[in-house]
């Protein structure tokens, strides 16, 4: 669905184009983090706290479950839950 008029969208890439490569890097990297604390949020994870396997994996699957075929995926999945690395 795409309810953004052309001329709002031209205008919105247009300042976006603007800015510099490390902003809008910066502005995709905070908009990552922020997705990221809702998604932990949305788990249970209010506290951001959280850094069990079981957490860890769901996060995966929300983030990144469909961009990869099953066997990777498994692989991933298999190696997040047998490491204990902070997120």
């Amino acid at each position: 669905m795409n309810d953004t008029s052309p001329a709002a969208a031209e205008l919105q890439h247009r300042l976006l184009m603007e800015r510099s490569g490390v902003e809008r890097l910066k502005m995709g990297c905070d908009m990552f983090d922020t997705a990221r604390a809702l998604m932990r949020a949305g788990l249970g994870d209010t506290t951001g706290k959280d850094r069990s396997a079981a957490l860890r994996v769901r996060l995966f699957e929300r983030t990144y479950g469909r961009d990869f075929d099953a066997a990777t995926a498994a692989r991933i999945i298999a190696h997040l839950r047998a490491t204990t690395d902070s997120l």
